[in-house]
């Protein structure tokens, strides 16, 4: 496979992978602003989303306030953000298109069919929540599609794993940018741990996750910040833990390396990483520190990136 069209199908699954993280980073954020103030607390939920998307500083050059509508409008919509959902399915698109040849034709379908959808939600805007609702629905959706349309359709060779290496990547980075995010600024000190406030904004980050439900099957208890800790680092069972995602990076990279006929430095990273997460326990993530730890990872996670980018993307 020429390195460009891996680098296409790589850069086209995170790019649907973002989207999805934006729209369910807004809809987690819409239903704790929907509460009451006295369940909401004295943090600006918004501002917290713009840190969760690693657009703080990029916001403030554009924008005064983080209210709802200026979040809303720039994680959307905003061409001066390159992480809108609007951009990174644009950029979707434009990778399709390059990679036509290697899609089955429902994967184009779903990317292409997206666009066109997105044109229109954005002549029509999202002056109201109904309207608001069904765009992060239709976003969500688009993402669900592609995913399973990859998973059913695709034959399982580089073209199948190289796109599996951006899903699982980027998942890993939103993942661990949520939860230390999350994490430092949801309780105030003074809060009653367990109390309304505690409930509601900790359930927030497992919507975002899509794993509020996995939480109580799992540990069949209220919620708990370390064990919301633990199910979003260290339990390979939930699809979009860390622990997870590194098990799926190891795994298409040991089958590209069999395909190729060669292991690297891609390999042994995201081994290295991997061993780390299974090897690990929360009492000893607690004792280091969890933002710490967090940091760490991402450190880790995007050098991932730039050595599958040098070993096999240029």
């Amino acid at each position: 496979m020429l390195s460009r069209t891996a680098e296409n199908l790589y850069w086209l699954a995170r790019y649907v992978e973002r989207a999805e993280y934006l729209a369910r980073t807004i809809d987690a954020t819409l239903r704790v602003t929907a509460l009451p103030a006295a369940y909401v607390g004295k943090t600006n939920e918004w501002d917290s989303a713009l840190l969760t998307a690693g657009v703080a500083a990029s916001f403030y050059q554009h924008y005064a306030e983080a209210n709802e509508q200026n979040v809303v409008e720039y994680l959307s919509f905003s061409p001066a953000n390159p992480s809108s959902i609007r951009n990174c399915i644009e950029a979707a698109r434009l990778n399709s298109r390059s990679v036509r040849t290697a899609l089955t034709s429902e994967m184009w379908d779903t990317i292409n069919s997206a666009w066109i959808e997105l044109q229109q939600a954005w002549s029509r805007g999202t002056s109201t929540r109904e309207d608001l609702a069904k765009f992060l629905r239709f976003v969500q959706e688009t993402s669900l599609r592609f995913d399973g349309s990859a998973y059913r359709t695709m034959l399982r060779n580089d073209a199948y794993w190289f796109s599996r290496l951006g899903v699982h990547l980027e998942r890993a980075d939103n993942t661990a940018r949520i939860l230390d995010v999350k994490y430092h600024v949801l309780l105030p000190e003074e809060e009653h741990v367990g109390g309304p406030l505690d409930f509601y904004q900790w359930s927030s980050i497992l919507r975002s996750v899509s794993a509020l439900t996995a939480y109580h099957w799992v540990y069949r208890e209220t919620l708990k910040p370390w064990l919301i800790a633990d199910l979003l680092i260290l339990n390979d069972t939930l699809p979009r833990s860390l622990a997870s995602c590194y098990g799926n990076l190891v795994r298409n990279l040991d089958q590209i390396g069999v395909a190729y006929g060669r292991q690297g430095p891609a390999q042994r990273h995201a081994r290295g990483v991997r061993n780390r997460l299974e090897h690990s326990n929360m009492n000893d993530i607690f004792q280091h520190g969890v933002h710490e730890f967090i940091q760490e990872f991402i450190a880790d996670n995007s050098r991932l990136g730039e050595i599958i980018t040098k070993q096999y993307l240029i």
